[in-house]
């Protein structure tokens, strides 16, 4: 082994020790390995030189239940077993996006979940795509857990629509449109990836089991926790930052008003990611959340379908959504005097000529003229010198011909 490759599985261990030491997203353990690189940052937090009391204390706590050092090593060999592999900032497939959280702030941020937001040490990944690949072109899909049957339909049209325009998918692998959303893209053929909560040796949910096999066949698991670690509930919001970073823009589908998934869009939000809302039925809990972050954030933007959301992610001026249309109707062309002898004329029975112009307004000339027009669009028939309605398709009245069909015979 070469000298630098001495130094990258020093710095790879060393990285993996610190998630175990103390959890990922510190930011004074991020500062510190960018001024001392990760070995010295590890070895001076196991000499008690942390920098801070609250750390500290909790590398006193994680002291005493072992070495980091050997908990690394170990999670490295069992990473080789899994398939899997550790990505640092050294690796080509790291994924830049992440590193805009350095100037996340969240504003009256109070827990720790909120204040800690630091960029990741490393990453653990299963799966054969390069992460940087994978997550260049993504948009993540996040929602409620107790997902409704709207919700689910929602998430899984994205899902497959995002996937079947070559963008990634990327969700957390929970329940309902987490779920959805990647399903949606493997029945496209497409990349998705889940930001898991845990080690990737021990997914949850345990009912997403197979969902998550199918993932690593085609996509990506990721998670900044070693094999091994369990999906403590603050873990979940830890990892929310890191789907707001590395997509190009997130999408909110269905929460409650005190979802996770909402902290994710207000992360994207403060970093200048394009946060996207699907809005649902006032009338159901699962949309609170997602009206009042569209209340709230002036930057939030609401969207229905994949057009949407593409026009929002995607390149300036070529990924437009086409602008919203009822289907054409033969009267969408008549002009005003066109309109005005259609309008006149009876819902039942003829009219003449002379009193289709007297109620249109018009000129009898202009009316003849008009009514042939409308002839020819199927709209009106000619029959016994006048004019009616065109009954609908299929219920055409004996009698009566469509514009430009052949007469009877004889």
């Amino acid at each position: 082994m070469s000298r630098d490759e001495e130094i990258r599985a020093e710095d790879r261990l060393a990285r993996a020790a610190l998630t175990w030491l103390t959890e990922p997203g510190t930011w004074s353990v991020h500062r510190l390995v960018e001024r001392l690189g990760a070995p010295a940052a590890l070895a001076l937090l196991c000499d008690g030189g942390a920098p801070e009391e609250k750390l500290h204390a909790t590398v006193a706590a994680r002291l005493a239940a072992g070495d980091p050092r050997a908990a690394a090593a170990r999670a490295l060999e069992r990473i080789d077993r899994l398939g899997a592999r550790i990505v640092t900032p050294d690796d080509d497939e790291w994924p830049v996006g992440v590193d805009d959280l350095r100037r996340l702030a969240l504003s009256g941020a109070s827990r720790r979940v909120d204040a800690e937001t630091a960029p990741p040490l490393c990453f653990w990944v299963r799966g054969a795509w390069p992460l940087a690949e994978a997550m260049a072109r993504s948009v993540a899909v996040v929602g409620a857990r107790a997902a409704t049957p709207y919700g689910v339909h929602v998430a899984t049209e994205l899902g497959y629509g995002l996937a079947d325009r070559e963008w990634s998918v990327v969700s957390g692998g929970a329940f309902g449109i987490d779920a959805a959303a990647h399903r949606g893209a493997l029945n496209a053929g497409g990349v998705t990836v889940a930001v898991l909560a845990c080690g990737l040796d021990r997914p949850y949910p345990m009912g997403n089991t197979a969902l998550f096999d199918r993932i690593a066949e085609t996509g990506l698991l990721v998670s900044e926790w070693m094999p091994g670690a369990e999906p403590l509930r603050p873990r979940f919001l830890i990892r929310n930052r890191v789907i707001a970073a590395a997509t190009r823009g997130s999408v909110l589908v269905e929460a409650s008003a005190r979802s996770g998934a909402t902290q994710t869009m207000r992360r994207a939000l403060a970093i200048d990611r394009p946060g996207m809302v699907v809005p649902g039925p006032v009338t159901s809990a699962m949309s609170v959340g997602a009206h009042e972050l569209l209340r709230e954030q002036p930057t939030a933007r609401l969207v229905t379908g994949v057009a949407h959301v593409l026009e929002e992610v995607g390149r300036i001026g070529a990924d437009l959504a086409p602008p919203a249309r009822g289907p054409r109707r033969p009267t969408d062309e008549l002009d005003d005097e066109a309109a005005m002898v259609l309008e006149s004329l009876p819902r039942r029975g003829l009219h003449n000529p002379d009193a289709v112009a007297a109620r249109a307004g018009v000129a009898v000339r202009v009316a003849l003229r008009k009514l042939s027009l409308l002839e020819e669009l199927g709209l009106v028939v000619r029959r016994d010198g006048g004019y009616a309605l065109a009954p609908p398709p299929g219920r055409r009245a004996a009698g009566t011909r469509p514009a430009g069909a052949p007469p009877p015979p004889g």
